[in-house]
C-alpha cells in the first residue's frame, strides 16, 4: 500500500544497496516537497514532487515498477527471468519481453566489460540474476513514463535515484550517521546509485567466483548523466574493483560519469 508523507520526514530513504540518502528540497521560493512511498522489488520506492503529488504520475510509476518486478524477479520461479535463465544469451535476447530487453543486454555488456566480475549468472550456469541492475532499469522506465510531467520530480527505488525534472540535492550518508558527509546536486535527467555493505552485509559478489566483495571503501556512489540503470550496474562494479581500478574503469568506459568514494 502506498504511503504519503509530507515535509522533512518525506525526504529520508534507506537504500537497498546499503546507503542512506537524503533528497533535500531546494531553497528559495520553490514549493514544498510532497512524496508517496510504497514497497516493491524488496525495497522502498518513492516519488517526490515539488508541490502536490500528481496521483496519475505516481500510478504510472507504480505500474512500471510492478511490471519490472513481475518479469525480472529472480526469486519467482514463474517470472520471465526464471523461465529464460537456462537459455543462452542470444536466445534470451530473442525471446524476452521487448520492453525488458535493454536490461538483459546491459547486464551482458557489463559482464563482458568487467571480465565477468559483474555477472548475471554468478550463481552458476542456468541461473540469471539482474539484481545489480534491474532497479536502475525500472527507474529509467518510470522516468520515461513521466517525461511529460510539469512538476519537479525525483524517483527513488531503493536508493537508485533519477531527477526526472528539476534539480535535486542529495546527501550521501555513512554508518557513522548523523549528518551528510557529501552533498551533490542531481541535474534534470541525472541519476545516482550507491553500493555498500553496512545495511545488507556481504551481498555484493564477484561474478567470477561468487565470493563476497573485499572493498577498500565504505561505499561508492556513481552519478550518471543519463541512465539510472548504468549507474546501478557501475556502482556494483566499482565496489568490486576498488578505488584505483574502479576509477580507471570509469575513465575508460563512462568518462561522463562520476564516482564518489567514502
Amino acid at each position: 500500500m502506498a504511503r504519503r508523507k509530507t515535509g522533512f520526514a518525506a525526504l529520508f530513504a534507506r537504500t537497498a544497496l546499503a546507503a542512506l540518502l537524503l533528497a533535500v528540497a531546494g531553497c528559495g521560493r520553490k514549493p514544498p516537497v510532497d512524496a508517496v512511498e510504497w514497497t516493491v522489488m524488496g525495497t522502498v520506492a518513492r516519488v517526490q514532487m515539488r508541490g502536490p503529488v500528481d496521483k496519475a504520475a505516481v500510478a504510472a510509476v507504480q505500474d512500471v515498477f510492478a511490471r519490472v518486478n513481475r518479469l525480472l524477479n529472480a526469486h519467482d520461479p514463474d517470472s520471465e527471468l526464471s523461465r529464460l535463465a537456462g537459455l543462452g544469451d542470444d536466445e534470451i535476447l530473442a525471446r524476452c519481453d521487448p520492453e525488458m530487453r535493454p536490461c538483459y543486454a546491459a547486464a551482458f555488456r557489463l559482464r563482458d566489460e568487467t571480465d565477468g566480475r559483474f555477472n548475471p549468472r554468478w550463481r552458476g550456469a542456468g541461473t540469471m540474476d539482474l539484481g545489480g541492475i534491474a532497479k536502475g532499469f525500472a527507474v529509467d522506465r518510470a522516468a520515461a513514463a513521466l517525461a511529460g510531467t510539469a512538476q519537479d520530480t525525483l524517483i527513488d527505488l531503493g536508493g537508485n535515484l533519477k531527477a526526472v525534472r528539476g534539480a535535486w540535492r542529495v546527501g550521501i550518508y555513512t554508518p557513522a550517521g548523523g549528518a551528510a558527509t557529501r552533498l551533490i546536486t542531481l541535474a534534470p535527467g541525472e541519476s545516482c546509485a550507491t553500493s555498500a555493505t553496512y545495511f545488507r552485509g556481504d551481498h555484493i559478489r564477484d561474478g567470477r567466483t561468487g565470493a563476497a566483495a573485499a572493498p577498500d571503501a565504505t561505499s561508492v556512489t556513481v552519478v550518471h548523466p543519463a541512465s539510472a540503470m548504468r549507474a546501478d550496474g557501475l556502482s556494483t562494479t566499482l565496489f568490486l574493483l576498488g578505488r584505483t581500478a574502479g576509477d580507471a574503469f570509469l575513465a575508460a568506459h563512462d568518462p561522463d560519469a562520476t564516482a564518489l568514494w567514502l
